[in-house]
């Protein structure tokens, strides 16, 4: 199995947790290869004195000869090259070559020349200056392929704790908004249809958080739990196993989130804020709904501690497994169907 790592930003820790995760992952007999740039991968390799041999590939011709299973050599696909590399620092060079670099292995997974896709830390503000509409992967990869609306969602391989976002990277002001106008039905038919072919649930059951404070209290704090979702769970009741709306801050701090397969917030800081509490290390994002796996380490650029060799790679390792663990899955139920 052949997997592409996304370089990520340049002054991030994406380089250094990409090169630390290979150390470990070069023994699962898989393999592995960057597309970004062969000048950053380098520069981080020497300042932080890891003992990675890396291998430069100019041409995407070249990848069945240089990137051949057990040869234990990360190969580095040179997509942009920056004129320089500066650690911590906010950059528009940096953000265009992260996106051609995502690009790039995009159309590796698409094109079936890799399996899988890791993808490594972008900064937003520094996408924005290289004057990209789009700042976030999951957003990206969704336009790329088609996808109107794919899944955000966050995996704990320690706990198996799994949370889908109703709503990704939007202002809180809107999302009551897109709660009511979204296809809160189809989301969660979807959401079990995924968990099925990539995680091998055969039968999900899924809780579903309140929008609200207490889930509004039975219609005292707002209105979208007994106009939207509950009606929502109860048309749906009969077909799957799906129950809520729940309140967000007793359903995590009574631990009942360990009777399902998955919570599904109803926006971005209700879901991440508990699992990053409960999982900061070890949790993987997960994009549902493309045709591609995509995973990635949850955890941002950390320019604050870029360069230093103080960045942890468990959570980007745990990625890389977890890719890994969803191509065979798939290709399970494709064989079984």
């Amino acid at each position: 199995m052949r997997i592409v790592f996304s370089i990520g930003d340049l002054h991030g820790i994406g380089p250094e947790i990409i090169l630390k995760s290979f150390q470990k992952l070069r023994q699962t007999g898989h393999t592995f290869l960057v597309a970004g740039s062969y000048k950053a991968m380098e520069y981080y390799r020497k300042r932080l004195d890891l003992p990675v041999e890396l291998e430069l590939v100019n041409d995407v011709a070249a990848l069945g000869v240089l990137c051949a299973p057990h040869c234990g050599v990360l190969s580095v696909l040179s997509v942009a090259e920056p004129e320089t590399i500066s650690p911590g620092t906010v950059s528009a060079d940096a953000g265009r070559i992260a996106m051609l670099s995502l690009a790039a292995a995009a159309e590796l997974c698409r094109s079936g020349s890799c399996d899988a896709l890791v993808t490594a830390p972008i900064h937003k503000e520094a996408v924005a200056l290289a004057g990209y509409r789009e700042t976030g992967h999951t957003g990206f990869l969704g336009k790329i392929f088609g996808a109107s609306s794919p899944t955000m969602m966050f995996f704990d391989p320690v706990t198996e704790l799994r949370v889908a976002l109703a709503t990704i990277h939007v202002p809180l002001a809107e999302v009551p908004g897109l709660i009511r106008e979204m296809d809160l039905a189809g989301f969660l038919v979807n959401l079990a249809r995924f968990l099925k072919t990539d995680f091998a649930v055969e039968r999900p059951r899924i809780a579903v958080l309140g929008l609200n404070p207490h889930a509004s209290d039975g219609g005292i704090m707002g209105i979208d739990e007994n106009a939207v979702i509950r009606p929502c769970i109860e048309r749906l009741a009969g077909k799957m196993r799906v129950e809520g709306p729940f309140a967000a801050d007793g359903f995590f701090g009574s631990e009942r989130y360990r009777s399902y397969d998955i919570v599904v917030a109803m926006y971005h800081d209700q879901g991440l804020l508990p699992f990053k509490v409960l999982a900061f290390d070890t949790g993987v994002n997960v994009t549902l709904g493309l045709p591609i796996v995509r995973t990635s380490p949850d955890h941002g650029t950390s320019f604050d501690i870029a360069g230093t060799g103080k960045a942890s790679e468990r959570s980007c390792y745990e990625a890389a497994l977890l890719a890994i663990r969803i191509v065979r899955n798939r290709k399970k139920t494709e064989h079984a169907s």
